[in-house]
C-alpha cells in the first residue's frame, strides 16, 4: 500500500483461522452474500443465485492502490505510520460477509491494523445464544452480536494478529437507533442496549470493572477504549454529546470520515451545529478518525472511504492502544496518505493530540503530508479550525504544494477556545455536505489532524 512497506506486505506468513490451517495469505474463497440469500417475504432463505456471490480479495486486489508515502515522518522521530480501519461489520450483525474472511481481506488490501466491530443491540444475554441456534441465520441482522459471536470474533482476531506485521482487534458497536452508535475496542466484555440503553448507563458500564461478580450487574468495560461513530446520523447525537469528565481519557475518537462522508457539517442544513464543535466544545478530547464502516465483503479495498493513520511506537495491540490514548492519529479518505503535524509555541513543540500551554501570541505549525510521487506538486490548502458556536471558525488558510513539509504561523489564544484542528482540503473539488456559504470547509476534505488542546499560560 505504501512505498515504504512493512514486512508483512512482502511475505505474509500463513496464520490459522479459527479451526483451520489455512493461512491468511491464501485466496479468500467466494462465499454467498447474506443479502443475496434473504427473501423479501417472511425473511426466509432463498436459493442462492449468481448475483449473491461475494467478491474475493483476489478480484478486489486489482483495484487496490499499491503506492503511497513513506511510513516515516519528516517532523518527528520514534514512531512509525500504520494504516488502520477500526470499524467493520460481518454476518455476526448486519453485514454481508463471513467474519472468517474479514481480517484476511483487510490484510490483503494493505491495511496494517483492523478491527471487527459488529453491532451490539439486543442479544448480550443467554436468550440471544439460544435464539441463535433456533432461528434462521438472519436473526442477527436485527438482534446483533451474541455471546457466541463475541467469542468467535475474539478467536478470529487472535488467530489473525501478528505483532510487527498485522494487528487484529476485537471490538463492538453499541448501537442505540435514536441516540447513536459507539465503538468499543480492547474490552473483555460487551454490552447491548437492553442492558445499557441510554448514555448514562452506557457510561457507567464503561467505568465498571470487567471482573465485577456477585453484584447483579453485568461485567463492565473499564478495560476498553471508546469512540463516537458517524456523529449526527442518529438524531439524538449521544444526547448532544452528554459529557462525563470521568471518561475523558477513554473516549479517544470521533469519526470525521465515515464511508465516503465528511461529517464536518453533518446536520447543518437542518439547523444543527457541526458535530466537531458539539463534541469538542462539550469537553470531550477525542482524536479524529476515518473508517469504512464496511457492511459488504470488500473489507479494506474500497477507495475513497475513511481510514485512520496511527503513529505507533510499536506495531502491536499495545502500540495501537497507546497511540489511540495519545490521540496520535489522523483521519483521511485516501489510502497510503501520510500526515504528521506539530505546533510550536513558547519554545516547545507538540504533535497533534497533545495539550499545549499557550500564551497570546504567534504559533508555528509544521505539516508533513505526502502520498508518493503521484501527488508531488498537487495544490492543496491547510485550514486552521478553531471553536465556533455552530461551525468551526477558520482563522487561516494556507495554500501549498505537496512535497516538502510546509511551515506557517498564526496567532493563537486560549481565550478564543481550547482546541485547534488542521484540515487538509482540495480547493478544486467541493464538499458534498457543505456548511455556511463561503466557508472554507466547503472545499473537499482530504484529511484532518487530531486536535491540540490549549491551556492558558501567563508566560
Amino acid at each position: 500500500m505504501c512505498s515504504d512497506h512493512l514486512p508483512h506486505q512482502h511475505h505474509p506468513p500463513a496464520s490459522p483461522v479459527e479451526g483451520s490451517e489455512e493461512g491468511l495469505d491464501q485466496r479468500i474463497d467466494a462465499a454467498l452474500s447474506r443479502r443475496g440469500l434473504l427473501g423479501s417475504s417472511g425473511g426466509l432463505l432463498l436459493a442462492a443465485s449468481t448475483g449473491g456471490l461475494l467478491a474475493t480479495a483476489d478480484s478486489a486486489a486489482a483495484a487496490a492502490p499499491r503506492t503511497g508515502a513513506s511510513r516515516h515522518s519528516s517532523l518527528s522521530r520514534g514512531t512509525t505510520l500504520v494504516h488502520a480501519d477500526l470499524h467493520n461489520h460481518t454476518i455476526l450483525s448486519d453485514g454481508d460477509g463471513d467474519p472468517a474472511d474479514a481480517f484476511a481481506s483487510m490484510r490483503a488490501a494493505g491495511l496494517d491494523v483492523a478491527a471487527l466491530t459488529d453491532h451490539a443491540t439486543l442479544s448480550d444475554n443467554l436468550l440471544g445464544d439460544v435464539l441463535t441456534g433456533l432461528l434462521p441465520a438472519e436473526y442477527t441482522q436485527l438482534a446483533g452480536l451474541t455471546r457466541q459471536g463475541w467469542a468467535r470474533t475474539g478467536r478470529l482476531a487472535d488467530a489473525a494478529d501478528r505483532p510487527g506485521r498485522f494487528t487484529a482487534i476485537r471490538g463492538f458497536e453499541w448501537s442505540e437507533p435514536l441516540l447513536g452508535h459507539v465503538n468499543v475496542w480492547f474490552s473483555e466484555h460487551y454490552v447491548d442496549v437492553l442492558q445499557a440503553g441510554t448514555m448514562r448507563p452506557f457510561y457507567e458500564w464503561l467505568r465498571r470493572d470487567p471482573d465485577v461478580t456477585g453484584t447483579g450487574l453485568v461485567d463492565g468495560g473499564a478495560d476498553g477504549l471508546a469512540g463516537f461513530n458517524h456523529p449526527g446520523r442518529e438524531p439524538g447525537r449521544f444526547e448532544e454529546f452528554a459529557f462525563d469528565p470521568r471518561l475523558v481519557g477513554r473516549f479517544v475518537s470521533m469519526e470525521i470520515f465515515n464511508r465516503g462522508d465528511d461529517y464536518l457539517f453533518e446536520g447543518y442544513a437542518d439547523g444543527r451545529p457541526s458535530p466537531l464543535c458539539a463534541c469538542l466544545n462539550a469537553g470531550w478530547r477525542t482524536g479524529l478518525t476515518g473508517v469504512t464502516d464496511e457492511h459488504g465483503t470488500a473489507w479494506g479495498f474500497p477507495e475513497g472511504k475513511g481510514r485512520t493513520g496511527l503513529w505507533v511506537r510499536e506495531h502491536s495491540r499495545a502500540g495501537v492502544r497507546e497511540a489511540l490514548l495519545a490521540r496520535r492519529f489522523f483521519a483521511t479518505r485516501t489510502s497510503g496518505l501520510r500526515l504528521d503535524a506539530t505546533l510550536e509555541m513558547q519554545g516547545r513543540t507538540r504533535r497533534m493530540g497533545s495539550t499545549v500551554s499557550v500564551a497570546d501570541g504567534v504559533a508555528r505549525f509544521r505539516v508533513d503530508l505526502d502520498r508518493g510521487p503521484s501527488w508531488r506538486g498537487r495544490r492543496l490548502h491547510v485550514q486552521v479550525l478553531r471553536p465556533g458556536p455552530e461551525v468551526p471558525e477558520v482563522v487561516e488558510v494556507v495554500p501549498f504544494r505537496v512535497g516538502r513539509p510546509v511551515t506557517f504561523r498564526t496567532r493563537l489564544s486560549a481565550t478564543d477556545g481550547d482546541w485547534v484542528v488542521l484540515r487538509i482540503a482540495d480547493p478544486a473539488q467541493p464538499n458534498a455536505t457543505p456548511g455556511p456559504q463561503g466557508h472554507p470547509g466547503n472545499e473537499l476534505g482530504v484529511a484532518y489532524t487530531s486536535p491540540w488542546w490549549l491551556t492558558p499560560s501567563s508566560a
